[in-house]
């Protein structure tokens, strides 16, 4: 229950949507209301089977406020006393070709308005997870698989909604319809509607069996679903790699299964969810019978007052009955299964991000000292990767780190920006912890170029001008320029407004690069973090991208990581990182005259050309 209404906060303001949807439903019940009441009416119009002395006895008979039927049958006793059978069969009619009119139209509002919050509810509903999850440090994204995270966000939230919506159908219109078409019955007969009240809750506590293990196969299927996209997710990125190595049955295998798998799950809960729907029909069928023969009994013995026009009536509105009561049995199937989405949708929400601003964090406009990490160390998991690291990164020069695979390069890099956090240690920034900077302020300060060339599906313009929205043609151009892209770009299709399609497909890898390269630039950032940033470009476009870095650093600081000699040859300063630890530091002339690791490195040609 407590997941409901933190998920029912989500609809707010819900007496927005609440009060125009109880009144336009209440005048729809009423109605409906009437049409079922007009029955017996018309029927005695029709048969003409009350006689003038019926008619004088129930005029003079005073009527109940609530007794809806007796009063309209007062109404028609009237039209057939006075103008004849043919005009009361025609003011009948009228009167219910009004009422079916007005119900309609209320009931379209109702519906109306009951859309109206089941979007709005996914609206905020929908945002506040995004919002959520990019909130989350990159540690949370490491360990969760994207599938599950897409499948929370679009599939799961889509159920919830619809959770939250016909809360107000359970709780509201379908109770208020069953009473009203109850109060009918009693009006009509006492004694026959007591009989079917006997019957009712056990067809309800039969529902009530079939719809109590649907939660749980629910909460089932919702993460067999996540797994699948999750795996197409990763057969559509690497769908290059599944085709080089002839492994398209073996993937298509895989997807089977995971498709085969939720579709048995799939299959039980729906059976179980439409199993409800026929037994109440069934169960419904029943009581009917049992009123008719009860209550027709009665009829023809004599025992009850009822004309026969009433009981047919009386029928009539009983097998109404059952459908608010069917409407409730589905509702309630559908609460389980929405309950189980939401609470893996909360469970996303409710992550909190490990790496947020302090209380009183300062905003640092600019750089102008130097980078400090002091003892140093970070593990993932029990993982050690940096242990004791304690380097300082002067401003304006160029710094490399080399070593083995696995050294803890990227790890150093990332602890910069804050993408990650260390176990222990403090890493300042012009004599500050970046602890009590800002995260927006601090990555102002940087630019981004990662081994991964990642692009948006956007056009060649937004993907530069993506962390500067509002720059200028001038600013991206320029910007290209540097990275030496202009050139292709212009030789593009729809020059800067080109597509690139999803992750840049339509790009070779060299001009994703270098597009990433001039998204970096754009923002002129003090500190360039560059990892592996010429490792897709050709010989000739890294040569001319190479140059533009360089001119691009001066009087500004780099950290680079690198695998080749020509990125790293020039560099102020390089730190060999091996087995977590900084090992060796300092210039590539002082590095190979230590004949070290550095040296061993090269003559393997790691750094090879």
């Amino acid at each position: 229950m407590r997941d409901y209404f933190r998920l029912l906060y989500f609809a707010k303001p819900i007496e927005k949507f609440a009060i125009p949807y109880v009144f336009t439903t209440l005048l729809y019940i009423l109605f409906n209301t009437l049409n079922l009441a007009l029955l017996a009416p018309l029927l005695d119009t029709l048969f003409n089977s009350r006689t003038s002395q019926a008619i004088a006895t129930t005029a003079v008979e005073k009527k109940s406020w609530w007794d809806i039927m007796a009063n309209f049958r007062s109404v028609t006793d009237y039209y057939i006393h006075n103008y004849g059978p043919q005009k009361a069969l025609q003011f009948v009619c009228l009167v219910i070709i009004a009422s079916v009119f007005l119900s309609n139209i209320f009931r379209y509002y109702s519906a109306r308005i009951m859309e109206d919050l089941r979007v709005h509810t996914l609206l905020n509903l929908r945002k506040t997870v995004f919002n959520n999850v990019m909130n989350l440090h990159l540690g949370y994204f490491n360990n969760q698989r994207k599938g599950d995270i897409i499948s929370k966000i679009s599939s799961d939230v889509q159920v919830v909604q619809f959770t939250v919506t016909n809360t107000l159908q359970v709780v509201f219109k379908e109770p208020v319809t069953l009473i009203v078409y109850i109060v009918l019955l009693f009006s009509i007969s006492i004694k026959l509607t007591l009989f079917s009240l006997l019957i009712i809750p056990l067809s309800g506590l039969i529902i009530a069996k079939i719809v109590k293990r649907l939660r749980a196969q629910a909460t089932k299927a919702h993460e067999t679903f996540a797994y699948m996209i999750g795996y197409l997710d990763e057969a559509l990125s690497g769908i290059k790699i599944v085709k080089a190595f002839n492994a398209t049955e073996y993937v298509k295998g895989r997807f089977h299964q995971e498709n085969v798998n939720y579709s048995n799950i799939t299959r039980k809960m729906v059976r179980r969810q439409q199993l409800a729907s026929p037994v109440s029909e069934f169960l419904g069928v029943m009581m009917v019978a049992g009123i008719v023969y009860f209550g027709g009994s009665m009829v023809l013995t004599g025992q009850s007052s009822l004309t026969s026009s009433e009981f047919i009536a009386y029928i009539a509105i009983f097998s109404q009955v059952m459908r608010p009561a069917k409407a409730l049995s589905d509702a309630f199937s559908g609460i389980h299964t929405g309950l189980a989405a939401g609470k893996r949708v909360l469970d996303l929400i409710d992550v909190e991000p490990e790496i947020s601003n302090k209380p009183n964090a300062l905003s640092i406009p600019s750089f102008e000292k130097a980078i400090m990490f002091k003892d140093v160390t970070f593990a993932y998991g029990e993982k050690l990767v940096l242990k004791n690291i304690n380097i300082e990164i002067p401003k304006g020069k160029i710094v490399a780190l080399v070593g083995p695979s696995g050294g803890g390069k990227s790890t150093l890099m990332d602890l910069v920006p804050r993408f990650i956090e260390p176990q222990t240690g403090q890493i300042f920034i012009d004599g500050i912890d970046i602890q009590d900077i800002t995260v927006e302020s601090l990555r102002n300060q940087l630019g981004f170029v990662n081994q991964e060339s990642i692009l948006f599906n956007d056009t060649i313009y937004n993907n530069i001008a993506f962390g500067k929205p509002d720059a200028s043609m001038e600013e991206v151009i320029a910007a290209a320029k540097i990275a030496n892209a202009h050139e292709f770009i212009l030789n593009s299709e729809n020059g800067y407004e080109t597509s690139v399609g999803d992750r840049g497909i339509r790009l070779s890898g060299g001009q994703r690069q270098r597009l990433c390269i001039a998204r970096a630039v754009i923002g002129n950032p003090p500190i360039m973090l560059l990892d592996e940033a010429t490792s897709a470009l050709d010989t000739e476009s890294e040569k001319l991208v190479q140059d533009a870095l360089y001119k691009l650093m001066q009087n500004r600081t780099s950290l680079i990581i690198a695998h080749r000699l020509s990125t790293i040859q020039n560099a102020d300063l390089i730190f060999v990182l091996d087995k977590s630890m900084v090992v060796e530091q300092g210039t590539h002339a002082q590095l190979m005259a230590k004949n070290g690791l550095y040296r061993r490195l090269i003559d393997m040609q790691t750094f090879e050309e």
